[in-house]
């Protein structure tokens, strides 16, 4: 059990504990009092060389850590939510470039969340993904 989330450093501190997020290279970053992810680009992510492009499921797994995340800071939570679906939009191939992740509880129940994750490299308005998911609460 890890300690109650209440900042955006207990946030990154948690972050770092991750061994994918480690691998990865994930990172989170205060946003006007509200997390930013940010996956800064690593050769080791790149999944097509020729185009180049990010690994999908990098960013899949970037997506859904932060996600989980996200939920606790929100809930100031000590235990990690578990996934209970996971739908992964790919709109655009993700270029050899700093990613930007942000998340948003759109419904939440005493027992599942749902929640909206949305990536982009240059600018917000031309995502490079998009995913929901549902999670339970303990």
């Amino acid at each position: 059990m890890t300690p109650a989330i209440n900042s955006i450093a207990d946030l990154s501190a948690l972050l770092a504990r991750i061994p994918y997020a480690g691998l990865i290279g994930a990172e989170v970053r205060d946003d006007n009092g509200s997390p930013l992810f940010v996956l800064p680009f690593r050769e080791s992510n790149i999944g097509n060389s020729l185009l180049p492009a990010l690994h999908g499921g990098v960013i899949g797994g970037f997506l859904e850590n932060a996600a989980v995340l996200h939920l606790m800071w929100a809930h100031e939570a000590s235990v990690l939510p578990r996934v209970v679906d996971f739908s992964l939009d790919y709109l655009r191939a993700g270029r050899p470039q700093d990613l930007y992740a942000r998340c948003e509880i759109v419904r939440q129940g005493r027992r599942v969340a749902n929640v909206l994750m949305t990536a982009w490299q240059e600018s917000e308005t031309k995502p490079v993904a998009t995913a929901r998911a549902h999670f339970l609460l303990a």
